[in-house]
């Protein structure tokens, strides 16, 4: 399973990398050390808690996540795969952004929950890019 550093779990959840820092340290969110010694989140409880986050009413406290040509860099925090087509929901900041596309796409992509991922929105259309 992936995991992420403070920093960029702040940038995947939209805040800076000091409010991820507290929330840590407030046992908000769960880290574990590297042999390095750096905090590190692992990918599902970080899932896990940008949805957490996003429900709650603390987020219009933070300035709105906002993107560059329509790219929304977050973290997959739901697949849902049939015989033919899959359904991945990606936490970027306060949006969740929700992709239909084939079965086949994902599995190539090699797509699961808690890995970090970015939809691009053209139109009506959400693109998954692996990161």
């Amino acid at each position: 399973m992936q995991s992420y550093t403070i920093g960029q779990a702040a940038r995947l959840l939209g805040v800076s990398p000091d409010t991820a820092r507290r929330w840590a340290d407030a046992g908000r969110i769960t880290t574990h050390r590297d042999e390095g010694g750096r905090r590190l989140v692992d990918g599902r409880d970080l899932a896990a808690f940008s949805v957490e986050l996003a429900r709650s009413e603390g987020v219009e406290e933070e300035p709105p996540h906002t993107s560059v040509r329509n790219a929304f860099p977050g973290i997959v925090t739901a697949i849902k795969l049939g015989d033919v087509a899959a359904q991945v929901e990606i936490q970027a900041g306060p949006h969740r952004l929700v992709s239909l596309l084939t079965r086949e796409a994902v599995e190539e992509l090699g797509l699961e929950v808690g890995m970090e991922a970015t939809a691009r929105v053209k139109s009506t259309n959400v693109h998954v890019d692996r990161v």
